[in-house]
């Protein structure tokens, strides 16, 4: 998840790019600033998150959250007011 400066044309361009990168990495958009990517393992987690930070704008905050599978199952989610069914579990979630 993240939270970019938009404020100029050069910081919305980097906004930009930077979802673009997730985009073209896999990720898929779940919310505006909100990215989900299934891993297969802490080692391809691990992987991500390095490019992930060399991909990093120059300023703005994000953050990388891993969920497990057992973690994941357990996501309650709505949508308008009905309860969503369970998505399939991955082996690991991460968010960006």
């Amino acid at each position: 998840m993240f939270d970019l400066p938009v404020t100029t044309r050069e910081q919305a361009r980097a906004a930009t790019k930077f979802r673009e990168f997730l985009l073209d990495e896999g990720f898929e958009k779940s919310q505006f600033s909100v990215y989900a990517r299934f891993c297969n393992g802490k080692e391809q987690f691990e992987t991500y998150m390095r490019r992930v930070e060399s991909s990093l704008p120059d300023s703005g905050d994000v953050h990388i959250l891993s969920f497990t599978d057992r973690q994941y199952e357990n996501i309650v989610r709505f949508s308008g007011q009905r309860r969503r069914r369970q998505r399939k579990n991955p082996d690991q979630l991460a968010l960006f």
